[in-house]
């Protein structure tokens, strides 16, 4: 028997069971743009208009009974562009301060689970007469970090272009409770057969030399797992949430980088790293030694996946040194880190390994939601924080010839971990967006503080070098 149903991946699937109520796992962003603000009626007409390239926007998700089989998408038959493109109005004066604390309160609410999987918000009374867009997607549709989403789809580089015409939609027929029960019998059924046949897949994708070269590495990440760690900023959560951002010119990055021979993703860590450096000695738990262990994901999207709306996403587990109180040392650690997890193929690597373990988990029945729920809530202190530093579009935007002028990245926090850093560079700026338990995180202001510190810092040292090489009497370069 086949199924014709349109099952949720492996990965998809654990990010939605692991969802409850103080953890939304949703990512988002605000994006900024030069008024005046376009009416609510203007900017769904648009948003509609753009469906038909990602149809996953107008599905909703359906469970099997005891959520025994991975969840499957079907099309919303009551889908309205109403419940997802919302207004609201951001308090006087409109600053930065009232758009954080706006945006922070939208992010903490959960998404819908009856109706498709996204909201976008209109957001109006911003100083200078500007207005902003606020973008929820749940994780299970979208990883952040290689795929497009509808958000970047209403995004224009030519401010005279006009919004295509919405075209009238039909939904596909729902599945008949018979019909759906027949097709999870029949997963069920040839669930080992699909199981062997996704493993040969997986097997095929992953070089033997990777995989060996991941084993050698598998040393180092014991030795990483040995330091001692921040276990200070683990804990459990609430529901409310702290979301701020801090900006740096992406000129500046190149400059750093180019200075210490580093990749822009090293800097933008070892910027991270002075920030929880600075945390933890304002809440006098700085030791020697201490690392702040960092999830950092990595896409493994091939190029004939390119805008697939799903998850094509691994991690690297690496260690921040906040104990290193020089900049340069720091630096330089972190490439050495990161480094050897690229040497030894680490993402590509796990991504086979949890892709096998997802195989297993997804062809029996009942495994895939009981374990994830159980893996996701148990407290752990493996994991402080998640950094995802994503390349966003180097050339200007508009939406409905309105200028985007800054755009911020949001990504959730789990259970156990109170902050996470999401990076996203727009035009000639690179934004850090942070989100943090709100309960626990009353001093955030001193984390983004420590970040423009760290990367002032480096800049400094990179002048300073330069001086340092500079030939006795040679004029001095222009900064």
């Amino acid at each position: 028997m086949s199924d014709t149903l349109d099952r949720m991946s492996t990965l998809d699937a654990e990010f939605f069971f692991a969802e409850h109520g103080d953890v939304p796992l949703h990512i988002g962003s605000v994006a900024v743009f030069d008024g005046p603000a376009p009416t609510r009626e203007d900017l769904m007409r648009l948003f509609e208009a753009k469906l038909p390239l990602v149809p996953r926007y107008r599905q909703v998700v359906r469970t099997a009974p005891f959520q025994l089989l991975r969840p499957v998408w079907t099309d919303d038959q009551e889908f309205s562009i109403r419940h997802h493109v919302r207004y609201t109005t951001v308090p006087a004066p409109g600053g930065p301060e009232q758009l954080r604390a706006v945006a922070a309160r939208l992010f903490a609410l959960p998404l819908n689970r009856r109706r498709p999987l996204w909201e976008e918000w209109l957001l109006d009374g911003l100083e200078g007469g500007r207005w902003a867009i606020v973008s929820k997607i749940h994780h299970c549709m979208v990883d952040g970090v290689g795929s497009s989403d509808l958000m970047t789809l209403i995004f224009g580089a030519d401010p005279g272009e006009r919004p295509p015409a919405v075209i009238p939609w039909v939904p596909a027929p729902r599945p008949s409770l018979a019909g759906q029960a027949a097709s999870d019998l029949g997963h069920a059924v040839t669930g080992p057969f699909g199981w062997l046949a996704g493993a040969s897949g997986l097997l095929r994708r992953a070089a033997v030399t990777d995989l060996l070269e991941y084993g050698r590495g598998l040393g180092q990440i014991t030795r990483d797992l040995a330091e001692p760690s921040a276990d200070f900023l683990n804990g459990p959560i609430g529901p409310a949430r702290r979301w701020t951002w801090t900006t740096v010119d992406l000129d500046e990055l190149k400059q750093i980088r180019a200075a210490h021979g580093a990749t822009i993703n090293d800097v933008v860590l070892a910027a991270v790293t002075r920030g929880f450096r600075d945390l933890l000695d304002e809440r006098h738990q700085l030791t020697d030694r201490m690392v702040v262990r960092s999830l950092v994901p990595v896409s493994v999207r091939d190029p004939d996946e390119a805008g697939a709306v799903t998850n094509r996403v691994s991690a690297v587990l690496a260690n921040l040194p906040v104990s290193e109180p020089d900049p340069l040392r720091r630096l330089s650690l972190i490439q050495r880190e990161m480094d050897g997890l690229k040497q030894t193929h680490q993402a590509a690597s796990a991504d086979v390994l949890t892709g096998l373990l997802g195989l297993v988990l997804g062809s029996a029945p009942g495994w895939l939601a009981f374990g994830t729920k159980v893996a996701f809530r148990t407290p752990q202190l493996l994991v402080q924080t998640v950094t995802t530093n994503v390349p966003g579009p180097r050339c200007p935007l508009y939406v409905l010839g309105r200028r985007l002028t800054a755009l911020h990245p949001y990504v959730p926090i789990g259970d156990s971990v109170r902050i996470s850093v999401a990076i996203l560079s727009y035009v000639d700026t690179v934004s850090f967006g942070v989100t943090a338990d709100y309960d626990s995180s009353a001093d955030l202001r001193v984390f983004t503080e420590g970040i423009e510190c760290g990367l002032a810092e480096l800049r400094q040292a990179g002048i300073d070098q330069r001086r340092a090489h500079r030939p006795s009497g040679a004029p001095a370069l222009a900064h």
